[in-house]
């Protein structure tokens, strides 16, 4: 092959390589967003339903007495916090998984519900998936921090925040008065850091929940993070399938493009094959970067 040709191709592919990171570079700071509005308004009907059969069955009753409710299952909303100073308002769902943190912020498995006694500690996205927790840095000691369970509804002040290492789990570490606990990534638009905020409920503690049938995680003592403030990535095998696939399907484009005259008019008709591919490559490589980012 002349040299020519040669410096040809590696241009095209440099060039290919170039859009393909500039796309992935929107998918995460727009398409994550739309995604996550989407899930946003599903998951807001779901609750809002739950809360308003729970005031309709614990109407009767005295308002400290115990509520039946359901189990908990991961990626199910739990409670809507609201944060008047940076105007955040949003549905918050169980687990901090991949694919947990695309719904919204997420409670870290075995963390208490807000409200009860200990830590509840809460991760959320700073730069992606409608960024949530974007503004978290803008809160100062005094602030209100509003939550709404299926307990009930609760205020907490934040009394402070710092910034530690994603490996600091001490931040989230069990503690014998109701706190309330947000991680994010700091700064914006990288991983290196966790911005930590701390509050403290204000007012009475959340009214004791009954256990439905198969058992419930509404109530839960103690936090159990082992993969840091990150939260936990996904596996590379589906990535890497995506990824091989696109590259077949792009080979296999090159050579029937090379066969025709107008080779540029292939590439055009078969952008729409790319699409779907590309969306779940996209969704795969997010999975490997840290839940929080």
């Amino acid at each position: 092959m002349r040299p020519r040709r040669v410096l040809r191709s590696a241009g095209i592919l440099l060039v290919a390589l170039g859009g393909l990171i500039l796309l992935f570079v929107a998918f995460q700071l727009w398409g994550t967003g739309i995604l996550e509005a989407q899930h946003q308004a599903v998951l807001r009907r779901r609750f809002e339903t739950e809360l308003q059969q729970v005031h309709t069955q614990s109407k009767p009753r005295p308002a400290r007495d115990p509520v039946q409710l359901g189990p908990i299952k991961e990626g199910q909303p739990i409670g809507i916090l609201d944060i008047p100073k940076i105007s955040l308002n949003v549905v918050v769902v169980d687990g901090t998984s991949p694919s947990d943190l695309t719904l919204g912020p997420g409670l870290y498995f075995g963390s208490p519900m807000p409200g009860d006694k200990g830590n509840a500690a809460i991760a959320g996205h700073r730069t992606t998936f409608g960024a949530p927790f974007f503004n978290l840095n803008e809160l100062r000691p005094g602030d209100d921090i509003y939550i709404t369970t299926l307990q009930g509804h609760f205020r907490f002040v934040v009394t402070g925040s710092l910034v530690v290492s994603p490996n600091d789990v001490a931040v989230v570490a069990p503690t014998s008065f109701p706190e309330l606990t947000l991680t994010t990534c700091d700064p914006p638009f990288s991983a290196a850091d966790r911005l930590v905020v701390h509050a403290l409920l204000k007012g009475r503690f959340a009214p004791l929940l009954i256990a439905g049938p198969g058992g419930s995680r509404a109530v839960r003592t103690r936090v159990q993070v082992t993969e840091g403030l990150a939260g936990a990535t996904s596996g590379w095998e589906n990535t890497l399938g995506w990824g091989l696939g696109l590259a077949a399907l792009t080979l296999a484009v090159w050579f029937f493009a090379r066969r025709r005259r107008r080779h540029w008019l292939v590439y055009l008709a078969s952008v729409p094959l790319f699409v779907v591919p590309l969306f779940f490559f996209f969704e795969g490589i997010n999975g490997l970067i840290p839940g929080s980012y």
